[in-house]
């Protein structure tokens, strides 16, 4: 088994002991990212839909760093700390994921999301 780190300066840099995603035979197992402006750092905290946004376009471009797609996306996890707030989220997700076969999906709500975020999403995809 090999495994290859996945880093993009085009998503927040990995502050702990992880990394972007992971390759590994052939598959792409995407860390959580949250809502973090990838230049700033700084947590992008607005909307719902705005912060579903940011988080969508940080998994995009770690995605994209491996050569893959939410085409190659076969399974997400995202985390709401409001389950209120789930209609929103899924209208900003849906437009990154839509069409005839979206990928797998879990969505939970959780008590509480690093930097104070309200929405984190985690992908594995088939490359």
């Amino acid at each position: 088994m090999e495994k290859k780190v996945i880093d993009t300066t085009s998503a927040p840099a990995a502050v702990g002991a992880y990394s972007q995603a992971i390759e590994c035979d052939g598959w792409l197992f995407c860390s959580g990212q949250v809502p973090l402006d990838p230049a700033s750092e700084e947590l992008v905290s607005s909307t719902i839909a705005q912060e579903t946004d940011r988080v969508m376009r940080n998994l995009t471009a770690v995605l994209n760093e491996a050569g893959a797609g939410w085409g190659n996306v076969v399974k997400v996890t995202a985390l709401l700390t409001d389950i209120e707030d789930f209609a929103e989220f899924n209208e900003t997700y849906s437009s990154y994921v839509g069409g005839e076969s979206p990928p797998a999906r879990a969505t939970f709500a959780v008590a509480g999301l690093p930097k104070g975020a309200r929405v984190e999403v985690e992908c594995i995809a088939r490359l």
